[in-house]
């Protein structure tokens, strides 16, 4: 199937000292721009879906860095930035007095009809978990799930970085119906999580990047609250979440069990072994290998148990 792929390029490059933009616009030949890293006294630079050029030989000035800052929003406390309306992401690097000396201008995509391989898991009320490594289309897929479970259910969307529904505070058409809550700092995330389910009565919240224990421990008092979650997680596979130990309660957490002497003679393993602490949040994981490939695990429950039991529990493909 076709996607429908919307960038906002342009809105990017305006941002962009005109001598880049000139050599982005000579080198740029599809869809397939991730991001314009620029940093003090080194050249500019351009990553492609498949490789990394150099824009120019001349070095970057503070003049360049400058026109950038000027003409994009503020920058958060996550040093991250962006330009109204569009999905764009604008990252800074600080020297130790606070001023920019490096940006990473990562271009923001909706693409429309990614979700469809997947749309029967999401429209079955089951919590969904993506996984993969950055760039792979995380927030993207995340983005897409949230427009398509708008038309029918009531969808909010907690937006730390504004990179789901985009810089501004109207929110980009990329995320339908549904509604979004900014947060004011990523360390406040757990805080409007609970708020959107007990002030806005929603059926399904979309949340990007969990990566600290509060986070993890308020997406499971959402969904004991009988809500859909569909969220990202630091992680490319669901083997990797279940060794981090902040984040492995997603998948139901582990804890050591002492066996009596008979039972580990049953099971044929020694006394002390690892099992799962309780119910996962998620009910399905989904490890993001790269746009065209998805590894689904639709029993988490089940993938996790194996797991720590040393069984094979292939993911469908």
């Amino acid at each position: 199937m076709q996607n429908d792929i919307t960038d906002d390029l342009e809105a990017l490059l305006q941002v962009v000292p005109p001598a880049i933009t000139k050599a982005i616009r000579i080198e740029n030949h599809g869809d397939d721009l991730l991001e314009i890293v620029l940093d003090l006294g080194r050249r500019p630079e351009a990553r492609f879906l498949s490789r990394e050029i150099t824009l120019s030989e001349t070095e970057i000035t503070r003049e360049e860095i400058d026109y950038i800052v000027d003409r994009v929003s503020e920058f958060t406390t996550d040093n991250r930035a962006g330009i109204e309306r569009t999905l764009h992401r604008i990252s800074c690097i600080r020297n130790r007095q606070g001023l920019v000396v490096g940006l990473t201008l990562r271009v923001g995509r909706a693409v429309y009809g990614t979700i469809d391989i997947i749309r029967d898991l999401l429209e079955s009320g089951k919590s969904i978990l993506l996984l993969g490594k950055p760039g792979v289309g995380k927030t993207t897929l995340l983005r897409e799930a949230a427009r398509v479970l708008a038309e029918k259910k009531r969808v909010v969307v907690v937006d730390t970085s504004n990179e789901i529904g985009g810089d501004g505070d109207i929110p980009h058409p990329a995320i339908g119906r549904a509604r979004r809550m900014q947060v004011a700092t990523p360390e406040f995330q757990h805080g409007v999580m609970i708020e959107a389910v007990e002030n806005h009565m929603p059926e399904v919240i979309i949340i990007d990047e969990i990566g600290r224990e509060l986070e993890a421990a308020a997406a499971r008092t959402i969904a004991e609250r009988g809500v859909q979650l569909v969220g990202t997680a630091h992680g490319n596979t669901l083997d990797n979440l279940l060794q981090n130990p902040t984040l492995c309660d997603l998948v139901g957490g582990i804890q050591a069990v002492t066996l009596s002497d008979e039972e580990a003679r049953r099971r044929g393993t020694q006394k002390t072994v690892l099992e799962r602490k309780a119910p996962p949040t998620f009910d399905v994981v989904i490890e993001i290998k790269d746009w065209q490939h998805l590894a689904v695990h639709h029993d988490v429950a089940a993938a996790v148990d194996s797991l720590l039991r040393g069984r094979a529990h292939p993911p469908e493909i």
